[in-house]
Formats: structure tokens, C-alpha cells, sequence
């Protein structure tokens, strides 16, 4: 009680209160590290089972679009009378329908989206090849090389299609998660690192150094 007394007289100590904000700090990150340990582990089981990681990515893009649409077609009942009520209806009812389809036929939706994708490789990597080739800038060698291999991967996955939808999608799928969690790890030990060499540990015990006049009051008391 003493003790107490005499604490909350004298205010908090600023050394507790950095090092009690320095731990949840750290605890933070400790968290962020272990959710990047989970997705490196589901990057990797994904490269392996690049088949179930394909309908697995599918299955959530399904779902996302699936709830997007709901969430949007909530939010233009709640907004009719507006001049993009009736946009905003056939936008939701669109993801709605677009989530169902992708659900229901998983393969079907992964061919489609694998024959886009490889589209996208090769007119990307024609532009940049063609881009580099007339402005020459001073990025010139790598912008041909990113062109080059944007064309050379849209080939590939386009001469193997539809064989290359079983994998492709997994692949980028499982890849991304990976290196989101190699980055997630990153933070979250440097992060304990930076919060230990900036934070001043606590100390061992006893109450806060009280100030004079506290202690001239004890002594008349």
C-alpha cells in the first residue's frame, strides 16, 4: 500500500513505461514473424503441389469475388437514389455471378485465366522489347532482357496450354506467398532488433525514485 502510495505520488517511471511499450512492440513483431513462417510453409507445400495450389487460388479468387460482390450490392441498396446506384448494382452483380461461375468450375476458370496471363506475358514483353529497341535508353540492356523473358514465358506457358493451366497459377500463387512471408520474417526480426537496441530494459524492482519533497512530507510525517 506504501508502495503504491508513493508511486502514484511521485507519477510513473518513464524507463517502465518505454520498456513495457518496447515488449508489446516486440511481441508485435514476434507475430509477424511467425504468420511469415506459415506462409513460407504454404509457399512451399504450394511449390510442391502445384495442382492443389492452382484450384486452392482459384477457389479463393471465387470466393473473394463472390463476397465482393455482396458487399458491393449491400452497399448500393444503401445508396439508391444515388447516380451510380444502378453502376454500382450491375458492378456487384457481375463479381456475384463472376464468383459463382469460378467456384463452381475451378479448371475451366484456371484454363481461361492461364490463356490470359500468357497473352499478358507476350504483349508485355513484345512492347518492352520493341520500346527498348527504339527509345535505347539508358536502362536499354535490362529493359531487353525483361522483354525477352516476358516473351520467352508467355510462349511457353501458351505452347503447352492447357496442360500449363494445371501449374502456372499454383506456381505464381505459391511463389507469392512465399516471398510475402520471407518478407513478413524480415520485418518482424528486424523489427525485434530495432525495438531491443532502442528500448531500456526494465529494472529489476522497488519503486520509482520519489522526488524531495515526497520525501521531506515522510519525514515530517
Amino acid at each position: 500500500m506504501a508502495e503504491d502510495a508513493r508511486e502514484t505520488r511521485a507519477g510513473p517511471d518513464p524507463v517502465r513505461e518505454m520498456a513495457r511499450e518496447g515488449k508489446k512492440l516486440s511481441r508485435g513483431f514476434s507475430w509477424l514473424a511467425a504468420l511469415g513462417v506459415l506462409l513460407v510453409i504454404g509457399g512451399a507445400v504450394g511449390l510442391v503441389y502445384t495442382g492443389v495450389a492452382t484450384l486452392t487460388s482459384m477457389l479463393l479468387f471465387g470466393w473473394l469475388l463472390l463476397v465482393g460482390g455482396v458487399v458491393g450490392l449491400l452497399q448500393a441498396i444503401q445508396s439508391r437514389g444515388t447516380s451510380y446506384f444502378w453502376l454500382a448494382v450491375v458492378v456487384a452483380a457481375l463479381n456475384i455471378a463472376a464468383g459463382g461461375v469460378v467456384i463452381r468450375h475451378p479448371e475451366g476458370s484456371a484454363e481461361a485465366l492461364t490463356m490470359f496471363a500468357a497473352l499478358l506475358f507476350l504483349t508485355g514483353g513484345l512492347f518492352r522489347l520493341v520500346g527498348s529497341v527504339v527509345v535505347r535508353g539508358p536502362q536499354f540492356g535490362w529493359t531487353l532482357l525483361q522483354g525477352a523473358f516476358g516473351l520467352l514465358l508467355g510462349l511457353l506457358v501458351l505452347f503447352d496450354w492447357p496442360h500449363s493451366s494445371r501449374y502456372v497459377l499454383g506456381l505464381f500463387f505459391s511463389l507469392a506467398l512465399l516471398f510475402d512471408g520471407l518478407g513478413l520474417i524480415a520485418i518482424g526480426v528486424g523489427g525485434r532488433r530495432i525495438v531491443s537496441m532502442v528500448t531500456p530494459s526494465e529494472p529489476a524492482g522497488g519503486p520509482p525514485p520519489e522526488s524531495s519533497e515526497t520525501a521531506q512530507d515522510q519525514s515530517n510525517n
